[in-house]
C-alpha cells in the first residue's frame, strides 16, 4: 500500500483536468484517504474519454487542503456533502447516497460512476460509443457474467444458482440474487452480475429514485432488513436498474475488468482494483505508474 501511494503521488505533478460542459458528468464518492488514488482514477479516465466534468460526493472526511487540491486538479468540481443527501425510503450508507445522487443527475446529464480504485490504461471506444448513443453501460463482475449475459430473473437464477437459494453466511449479493425467482413478476425483469465501481447511466433514462426505492423495498422483503442493510445492496440495485433499461451495453471483460490476480494481457482499457487483491502484488502500482506516465506535461504547482 505504501509503495503504491508513493508512486501514485506523482499524479500531483500532472496537468489539471480541463472540464467540458458537454452534458457528461463523472461522479465519484471520495474522502481524504482516497484523494490520491482518486486523482489517478479520474485523470487517467478523463484523458482517454475526453468528455465530461466532475461532480463529487464528500464522504465527510475531505479537508480544506483536499478541496484546494481538487479545485486545482479537477476544474473546481461541484462537491456535495454526504450529510445533505436524503436517501428517503432507501438504506443509508454503503454508497446508496452516490447512487441516488446519480439518479437525480441523470435527468439532464449522462452520468458515469467512477470508483477511486480504477485505473484507465488506454482508449475506451466502447464507453464513448455508449455515451454518444445515450445508452447505459456495465462493468461485468467476471467472465462468467459475460458468458451468461443479461437474462430474465428466473433464467439468471436457474443458471447461476441451480441448487436454489443460498443461506447465510453467504455474501448478501448471493443471498438476494439466488432469490430473484420470487421477485414480483420475475419473468418481466432482467439481471446480470456487474460492478457499480464503473457504470454509465443514460441521460433521461427510466430509472429514478422511485425505481430504486421500489426495488429496494422488494429486495428487502426477500432477504430481510438486516441483510439488505449490509454493504453491497447499492451495487445489486445499480445492476438491476441498468439490466432493465433498453440498450444497456455490457463492456467486454477482456478490456474492462475487476482485478482478481488475473494475468495482465497488455490490452487492458480500465481495471477496477477491488479490495480483495488491490495490494496483493505490484500490478496496481505498475498500472498506476503507466497511467501517470501518459499524463505528460507541466502540472500545477
Amino acid at each position: 500500500m505504501h509503495l503504491h501511494l508513493h508512486v501514485a503521488r506523482r499524479i500531483l505533478a500532472t496537468p489539471p483536468i480541463i472540464p467540458r460542459d458537454d452534458g457528461v458528468i463523472i461522479l465519484s464518492m471520495i474522502g481524504t484517504r482516497t484523494l490520491i488514488p482518486y486523482l489517478v482514477a479520474v485523470k487517467s479516465f478523463h484523458q482517454q474519454l475526453a468528455m465530461g466534468r466532475i461532480v463529487l460526493i464528500d464522504d465527510g472526511s475531505l479537508t480544506e487542503a483536499d478541496r484546494r487540491t481538487l479545485a486545482r486538479h479537477c476544474g473546481t468540481p461541484r462537491i456535495i456533502p454526504i450529510a445533505e443527501i436524503d436517501t428517503g425510503a432507501c438504506p443509508r450508507g454503503g454508497t446508496w447516497e452516490r447512487l441516488l445522487v446519480l439518479l437525480d443527475l441523470r435527468a439532464d446529464h449522462y452520468v458515469v460512476q467512477l470508483d477511486s480504485d480504477t485505473v484507465t490504461l488506454g482508449d475506451v471506444p466502447e464507453v464513448r460509443a455508449a455515451i454518444t448513443g445515450n445508452r447505459g453501460f456495465m462493468l461485468l463482475g467476471g467472465p462468467d457474467s459475460q458468458a451468461l449475459g443479461i437474462q430474465t430473473l428466473p433464467e439468471f437464477v436457474r443458471r447461476k444458482y441451480p441448487d436454489g437459494p443460498v443461506s447465510a453466511p453467504a455474501h448478501m449479493q448471493a443471498l438476494i440474487e439466488s432469490r430473484y425467482a420470487a421477485y414480483p413478476e420475475a419473468e418481466c425483469h432482467s439481471y446480470v452480475r456487474a460492478s457499480s465501481g464503473f457504470a454509465g447511466f443514460a441521460r433521461g433514462g427510466p430509472s429514478d429514485r422511485k425505481a430504486a426505492a421500489t426495488f429496494s423495498r422488494r429486495a428487502e422483503n426477500l432477504v430481510g432488513t438486516a441483510t439488505w442493510a449490509e454493504w453491497g445492496s447499492e451495487q445489486v440495485t445499480s445492476n438491476f436498474l441498468l439490466s432493465n433499461e433498453p440498450g444497456t451495453l455490457t463492456l467486454p471483460y477482456s478490456r474492462y475488468y475487476n482485478y482478481w490476480r488475473t494475468p495482465v494481457t497488455g490490452d487492458e482499457r480500465l481495471v477496477h482494483f477491488v479490495g480483495t487483491h488491490r495490494y496483493s502484488d505490484g500490478v496496481y502500482r505498475h498500472m498506476t505508474e503507466r497511467a501517470i506516465d501518459r499524463l505528460t506535461g507541466p502540472g500545477p504547482e
